[in-house]
């Protein structure tokens, strides 16, 4: 891999980064006032917390870290956000519903604890889904399909 496409990707993950982190606060602060402002269950609030974060990491991702990518099909791109944020958040929030409900872990600090984890766990797989199907590169939708190299054994060659 040469300079430049290594460049581009730090350049793709500090934004990433940037945006995920003004969410990961947002998500952070709604999950514990909800916590201790209401009596709703700690997935609950996590799950609150979770959709308020998405829809600023949303703006942040299509305005700020992937400004340059395709934006010739919105709608396609919020369900496809919507699809993968939506499977980010049973990740997250599945670690927390486990650790609250089958161990019993439940304090304030325990409850942070496990959420983080869970995050942890569905940024990753956010971070994948979100550059290779959601924010896609604009000319990744013009390329045709690459042609397979000599050396490509799976197709036989003519004689």
């Amino acid at each position: 891999m040469g300079h430049g496409p290594r460049r581009a990707l730090t350049g793709e993950i500090v934004r990433f980064a940037l945006v995920g982190g003004v969410g990961v606060a947002v998500n952070f602060a709604v999950f514990n006032l909800c916590r201790a402002a209401t009596h709703l269950p700690v997935v609950r609030c996590s799950v609150i917390g979770t959709c308020v974060a998405l829809l600023v990491n949303y703006l942040g991702f299509r305005y700020f870290a992937y400004r340059d990518r395709d934006k010739r099909r919105p709608a396609r791109q919020f369900t496809l956000f919507f699809v993968f944020s939506l499977v980010g958040l049973v990740i997250e929030n599945g670690v927390l519903y486990a650790a609250t409900y089958w161990f019993g872990w439940d304090t304030a600090l325990q409850s942070n604890l496990f959420k983080a984890v869970g995050l942890a766990a569905a940024t990753a797989f956010r971070f994948g889904a979100y550059r290779t199907w959601v924010f896609r590169p604009p000319d990744s939708l013009d390329r045709p399909a690459p042609s397979p190299s000599r050396g490509d054994t799976a197709r036989p060659r003519a004689r």
